[in-house]
């Protein structure tokens, strides 16, 4: 009888410490319904209070007017460059245009002394000279052999004579004409250098020489003038946009540097090849640049307009974030409960971008607040590593 007590009064004891533990695991599990529960791999649960401050709207498909947004650097345009080369090896003298001043085509940006240049001159006279002689030699062999007092053979000798002389003068006026002397006027005030000149209207973007310096005929320019009054914008078009650009096209020019304003240009030249790193081609739009604002290097993004009245399934900008260069929106799972999904989008520009994989009609997303649901989805990600 004591034995039995005793094993009854144990097994009582253990039970009631059985209870009493699991009585105060019930009492710590619940979580408070009135706290928010925490994020997890199927989106972020956010209480009422933050629902008030998130804008949701249904993806729907609707007519649009489509902008190609590419992504561009401002360029030079080639037609308006000249790059200035030494015509013949010299000592630079004279030198006084500087890089910034704005020059008119025939203005003279230096002088290059050259001992070839006194030697074509020279050379030009003496056969000035010759074609002289030479004319007044047939004017006198003609003169006798119309009186019969000169052979045919004569008359036909100083012909040859004449026709040579020609043909050395024209010869000599050209190479002149390469140096900047093609007149005679030029020739006369010959005074051992020749002038090196603008051939455009522009800017001195560029000089390689200084007084005195002594230089080769190079392909090296020794100076490089542009027109910047109007510049090329080299852009970047996938390939999967390229049948909805052509030429002739309107686009619209922004700027990081002028963010309130926008440059007028038309596609004038797309590439007949794709880069096949990046997959693109190269599209450049001619842009009028007045008060030469836009700079070569500048970059620039290229807004095309490619569709009017497209019927398509769009998202509003304001929908969509980056992270790790992919395209990121909030898609309403279930009330108050929102996840993060890739999307993939059109290269549009404006408020409304095309959606071409990752959301279905009638999906809600969050249009107003993503930053606010973001920093609460970073919040809970912390506090359950931290955990």
């Amino acid at each position: 009888m004591r034995v039995v007590t005793l094993t009854v009064g144990v097994v009582g004891t253990v039970s009631i410490l059985c209870v009493g533990c699991s009585g105060t695991g019930q009492a710590q599990s619940p979580a408070d319904p009135a706290k928010p529960a925490s994020a997890s791999t199927d989106g972020v649960t956010v209480d009422e209070s933050m629902l008030a401050s998130l804008t949701v709207a249904a993806i729907a498909e609707r007519d649009t007017t489509s902008a190609l947004a590419l992504a561009g650097k401002v360029q030079f345009d080639e037609d308006r460059v000249a790059r200035v080369l030494a015509p013949l090896a010299g000592q630079i003298v004279g030198l006084h245009a500087k890089i910034g001043d704005r020059v008119r085509a025939g203005d003279t940006l230096c002088g290059i002394s050259s001992r070839e240049a006194a030697a074509a001159v020279t050379d030009y006279l003496d056969s000035r000279n010759d074609l002289d002689l030479a004319e007044k030699h047939m004017a006198i062999t003609r003169d006798l052999f119309e009186h019969e007092a000169s052979s045919k053979m004569t008359m036909q000798q100083a012909e040859n004579d004449l026709g040579k002389a020609q043909v050395h003068v024209a010869r000599a006026s050209e190479a002149l004409a390469v140096l900047g002397l093609g007149s005679e006027t030029d020739v006369r005030r010959f005074n051992g250098r020749i002038p090196i000149v603008s051939p455009i209207e522009g800017v001195l973007i560029e000089r390689k020489i200084t007084e005195g310096q002594y230089v080769q005929t190079d392909p090296t320019p020794i100076a490089t003038v542009a027109n910047l009054d109007s510049v090329w914008v080299m852009g970047d078009l996938f390939e999967r946009d390229v049948r909805l650009v052509r030429k002739g096209q309107a686009a619209a020019i922004t700027t990081a540097a002028y963010p309130g304003d926008t440059f007028r240009g038309r596609v004038d030249y797309i590439s007949d090849t794709i880069d096949p790193s990046t997959r693109t081609a190269k599209v450049r739009v001619s842009v009028g640049n007045p008060g030469n604002r836009l700079k070569p290097e500048m970059f620039a993004t290229v807004a095309l307009q490619v569709a009017d009245n497209a019927h398509a399934m769009t998202v509003p900008a304001s929908a969509i974030f980056v992270e790790n260069g992919r395209s990121y929106v909030y898609v309403e799972a279930a009330p108050s409960r929102f996840a993060r999904r890739l999307v993939e989008l059109a290269s549009d520009a404006g408020a409304e971008r095309r959606v071409l994989a990752g959301l279905k009609i009638g999906e809600r997303v969050v249009t107003g607040g993503v930053l606010l649901l973001r920093q609460e989805e970073e919040q809970r990600a912390s506090g359950q590593a931290t955990d």
